[in-house]
Parts: C-alpha cells; structure tokens; sequence
C-alpha cells in the first residue's frame, strides 16, 4: 500500500455546546442528539463476489442471508452495516451521477481498525484509494469490486477535538498506512475481528448542488451544519458529531434525480424514540416532503431520489 491523500473533510463546525444553528431554527427543529446511522443498502450485480469482499476482505459477519430474496446482511455483532441486494438486471450509474459517494465505518480501537485496513490490503490491495488524519479521526479509503467507496476509520475521544470559534478543526494530514497497520495490529484484533464492535459513523453522498442538499438536510430534515466548502460539500450532524452526514458536488455538479442503478439502494437514520420519528414526520409534512410512514419505520426521498429510511435505534 502506499500512502495518499483521501479528498473529504478538512474542516468541521459544530460542538455540543456552540454548534451553529440555521436562523430561526429551534430544538424542536432538529434531529435528537443521539441520532445515527444505521445499514446502507447496496444493490448489486454479483452477490457472491460482493459478500465475499465484505466478509472476508472487509471483516464484517454475514447476519443473515436470504437466497430466496437475494439479499445478504452483513455486520459486527448484532449490528448490520451494510445489506446487499442482488439486482443483476440493472446497470451501473454513470461516474456522475448522484449516490452514494461513500459508506463509513466506525471502529472502537485502532487495533480493529488496523486488522480491518490489514485485511482488506492482503486480499485486495488494488482497491485501496487514500489515506488520511483528520485530527478528529483516521481514515483509510477503498473502493468496493462494484465501484461504491468506503471509508474505514477511527475516532479520537471527543476530549481530544479541538474547537476555533465554534469550528471542530479538522484537516486532510498524511497518514503512512503501512506504519499505522504496524504500530497498531495486534494477534488479537486479526483473530477476533468478527466479534469486534461496528458501526455506520456516517454516509457520505453524491449530489447536484450544495444549496439543495442544505434546504433539505439542514432545513427540513433537522440535520445542523457542521462545515460547508461553498458550493462543493457540506457536512452535518446531530448532537456536535463532526458529521453523520456529508454530500459533495466533487463528481457529480448539476446532477439531477436518479433512476434506478446499481449502487446506493437505501441509506438508513437512527433516532432514539417513538416520539423523535413522529416529531421528524410532522416536520417533513409542514415541508411538503411525501414520506412512507408505518409508525415504526418513516421512509422518503432526498432531491436526487436517493432513498432514506428513519427508524427507531434498537435497544
């Protein structure tokens, strides 16, 4: 592996404390502090080659598998990270395209994450694509067989982040990959990595344009800004994380909707309780957002019809 520089976030703006608000927005406006992410859905072209990737590559468990349906669910513990759905009938999207930029996924230690990034660089180097510190956290990027990146990373204790005005700092720093597996890997995590904790810390997407994604993900959906590169990217999060969410323009600059494609399927949102989904449906229907709603699981549409699934984060 050899050690490049990855091209997200260089800067954040949002703390727990001092974390900027849209004017005239409210408490009752935004998603709750606990809020996170939950599975991306994928839909591809070949399943078997897909799954084995993420499993064996990736070090994620096979949760579920239903052959029947074509679909695979995969994760740590009890927690799905990423569900596979085998659409051979489709085509990939064109290179720019609105989707899914990257999925990203957070580990507990460095020590998992550095048997995670060992893995997949011993069975396949070739989809490695940048690395980088980005003070807050460490990232090492990879592209999947099918062409969806991935972000595998770690964060630094948020006693650690340092705060300009109200701006978490962040920037793109070299990282060594090849030093970081060494000074990290231990016998333990390459063992026990199937049984090691987690999660989606968050997803980024491709996108037309930076003022749409902001109406919709900061304005309507309840999201708080955290940075934004003028009309290349924008990043927001619930609570003071520096993002759960990221869209940028990089490839994808006056992009409209989507049709349907291989490639990003459905990117899901955890909020903690009955009462926050109901909040977040009632704010989307005084936006005149159509959403699927069953009471337990709230489903619409971002501009680029990207599909976004809300659900209640399981105990």
């Amino acid at each position: 592996m050899t050690d490049t520089s990855a091209t997200d976030a260089t800067r954040a703006s949002s703390s727990p404390a001092t974390g900027p608000r849209a004017q005239g927005v409210g408490a009752t406006d935004l998603l709750a502090a606990d809020t996170g992410m939950g599975a991306v859905t994928l839909r591809v072209a070949d399943l078997d080659a897909m799954t084995a990737y993420y499993r064996d590559a990736v070090t994620l468990t096979v949760l579920a598998a239903e052959p029947a349906a074509g679909r695979v669910v995969l994760g740590r513990g009890a927690t799905p990270i990423v569900i596979l759905e085998h659409a051979p009938e489709l085509k990939h999207a064109g290179p720019r395209e609105a989707g899914l930029f990257h999925t990203a996924i957070l580990f507990e230690t460095e020590a998992d994450l550095a048997a995670a990034v060992y893995s997949v660089a011993t069975r396949h180097a070739g989809t490695f694509t940048g690395s980088a510190d980005h003070l807050v956290s460490k990232a090492f990027y990879f592209t999947d067989p099918e062409g969806n990146g991935i972000e595998l990373y770690w964060d630094r204790r948020r006693s650690e982040w340092s705060w300009t005005h109200g701006q978490v700092d962040m920037a793109t720093l070299a990282l060594d990959p090849n030093a970081f597996v060494q000074q990290n890997v231990t016998e333990e995590a390459l063992a026990g990595s199937a049984s090691r904790p987690a999660t989606v810390g968050h997803v980024h997407l491709s996108v037309g344009d930076v003022e749409t994604a902001h109406r919709f993900y900061v304005e309507q959906l309840g999201f708080e800004t955290t940075t934004r590169f003028g009309p290349q990217a924008l990043f927001v999060s619930a609570g003071g994380y520096h993002h759960h969410m990221a869209m940028n323009t990089w490839n994808s600059a006056g992009a409209g909707r989507r049709g349907l494609a291989l490639g990003l399927g459905l990117v899901r949102i955890e909020v903690p309780t009955t009462d926050d989904l109901g909040a977040l449906g009632e704010r989307l229907g005084h936006h005149g957002v159509a959403t699927r709603d069953d009471g337990r699981v709230l489903g619409f549409d971002d501009p680029w019809s990207n599909q976004i699934q809300v659900t209640i984060r399981p105990s």
